[in-house]
């Protein structure tokens, strides 16, 4: 996968549909921030991205040593930056009806998502006029 390609269609005020590969994600704020809380909100987003990918990650590395994960959770609680609009910090937490210790560093070096957010890309912003 060299590139990976998403499309945001703005509905308004703050609603949007993401389509990804024919796949709809409805994204929202909440009522208390002007929204109508048709869908998640784009930091719920981030925080789920990273604890799917986490959970994928150790599902991935379990098989591969012939174990299964019964009862596999991955949460990710998204600490704000003080007043600044951003999250400071991401506590990942992953349990299991098993043992997770022996797959943790595995899974770690294989989630796409931690290894972005450990060394964030560059991003660039353009306008494609009409």
């Amino acid at each position: 996968m060299s590139a990976l390609e998403v499309t945001a269609r703005f509905h308004g005020p703050y609603a949007a549909t993401v389509d990804v590969r024919g796949h709809a994600i409805a994204v929202d704020e909440p009522e208390h921030a002007g929204g109508a809380d048709d869908g998640v909100m784009p930091t719920e987003l981030l925080a789920a991205s990273l604890a799917s990918c986490f959970a994928l990650a150790l599902g991935h590395v379990a098989r591969r040593d012939g174990a299964e994960l019964p009862g596999l959770r991955v949460d990710v609680r998204s600490e704000r930056a003080g007043r600044e609009l951003r999250y400071g910090r991401l506590l990942v937490s992953a349990r299991a009806d098993v043992p997770l210790e022996p797959y943790m560093a595995s899974a770690r070096r294989l989630c796409w998502v931690s290894n972005t957010l450990a060394s964030p890309p560059e991003i660039e912003y353009r306008t494609e006029d009409p």
